[in-house]
């Protein structure tokens, strides 16, 4: 499967950077065709400006600098992200690369005479999520858990309509102890694996 893994974690020896080499080992490791991008080491820049909000509603092609984007999005068939869940939500880098780059004629288009956009990313059958919480499952379901419900419900929707989300995260990351999280190193790459079948 082509797998596009995006990362957003600016701290290289970060657990995040962790989680994410085991993925990429682990999907490597099952013949997945993987593209990982890391948004900070790629001084990616996540700001909407004026001028490319204007945009909103034309093609891609206006928009050169996010060519590779868009053509990573329309090649993968499975999009994983690996990032901390900071204050509820997605790291300001993550939602930056989203609200940029899942432009119309990209993740969806609004024919004329429609009163909803329809998906194009229709390539995308896979859908998993990797994050780390620093506060426990519970504190995060008061919360609502955003982060979960962009990933797993508004980006889904622009997908295939039978494409699969999966969710899987660590709670309690800041009170947790070595051992904690060198178990749960062991088994998240064979997790995002399972999640691609």
């Amino acid at each position: 499967m082509k797998v596009l893994l995006i990362f957003s974690h600016p701290v290289k020896e970060s657990f995040n950077s962790a989680i994410r080499d085991v993925v990429v080992a682990d999907l490597c490791a099952a013949s997945h065709d993987v593209r990982l991008r890391d948004l900070y080491a790629e001084n990616f820049n996540p700001f909407l400006s004026a001028t490319e909000r204007a945009l909103h509603h034309t093609p891609p092609s206006t928009r050169p600098e996010l060519a590779r984007d868009v053509e990573d999005l329309r090649w993968c068939e499975a999009l994983v992200f690996v990032y901390p869940t900071w204050w509820s939500g997605l790291p300001a880098m993550l939602k930056g690369w989203i609200d940029r780059t899942w432009m119309n004629e990209v993740a969806w288009v609004l024919p004329a005479g429609a009163n909803t956009i329809r998906p194009r990313l229709t390539n995308i059958t896979r859908l998993v999520a990797v994050t780390t919480h620093g506060s426990s499952k519970l504190i995060n379901a008061l919360q609502g858990e955003p982060g979960k419900r962009t990933i797993t419900r508004s980006i889904r929707v622009m997908c295939n309509r039978l494409s699969r989300a999966r969710w899987i995260a660590v709670y309690g990351l800041d009170k947790s102890t070595l051992t904690e999280r060198q178990k749960y190193l062991a088994t998240v790459g064979q997790r995002v694996v399972r999640a691609l079948r």
